[in-house]
């Protein structure tokens, strides 16, 4: 029997880790854009409700699906035992602390970008020096970053989960996925092909 650890949904989206860089410079470059306000809390208290509250809300009470990809997800009922287990481990105590643990490196990284923000002024020239604009697309490039580091974290925590723990796991009710997880995009029959070992 192959290892829960083998399911290609876990592996991609904890590859999906290495578009956090990117992002996160993209959040930069925005930052970068016009002046800042007269009062610069207002601009983080913005960033915070519109690019950090959101994904730490959904992780916290209803985590991401990973039975998706992009606008695809794999329809509930046609998920194998041993993913609606995997789904299971994402309901543990342990995903709390993780989001928490994301939330927190989240906005350390936020506050850190915001400070050395006027560095990257030069490669934001190209863009209309409203600073609106350069908010907007930091709180996209924030959300967007966010959720790429909370999603592979919380893969992390599942990743690690001990045999033993694996074993004593129940699978999670097909009629609770809806209302336990977020699933985004449309309902497929498969999204990936079926491996042969």
């Amino acid at each position: 029997m192959s290892s829960f650890r083998s399911e290609p949904f876990l592996w991609i989206h904890l590859a999906g880790i290495a578009a956090l860089p990117i992002l996160l410079q993209i959040a930069w470059i925005g930052l970068a854009v016009g002046d800042p306000l007269p009062g610069y809390w207002l601009e983080l208290i913005f960033l915070l409700v519109i690019a950090i509250a959101p994904i730490s809300w959904m992780q916290w009470y209803k985590p991401f699906d990973i039975f998706s990809l992009l606008f695809v997800a794999q329809r509930p009922e046609l998920l194998t035992p041993e993913q609606l287990k995997i789904l299971s481990l994402f309901k543990r105590p342990k995903h709390r602390f993780i989001t928490v643990l994301g939330t927190v490196l989240m906005i350390a990284g936020l506050w850190k970008i915001y400070q050395i923000a006027p560095i990257a002024t030069p490669a934001a020239a190209f863009l209309p020096q409203w600073r609106i604009i350069g908010l907007l697309i930091a709180s996209l490039a924030f959300l967007a970053s966010h959720l790429f580091l909370q999603v592979p974290l919380s893969v992390l925590g599942v990743l690690f989960t001990k045999n033993e723990q694996w074993e004593k796991t129940e699978p999670i009710p097909v009629s609770n996925i809806a209302q336990s997880f977020t699933l985004l995009g449309i309902r497929v029959r498969k999204i990936l092909p079926t491996l042969v070992s």
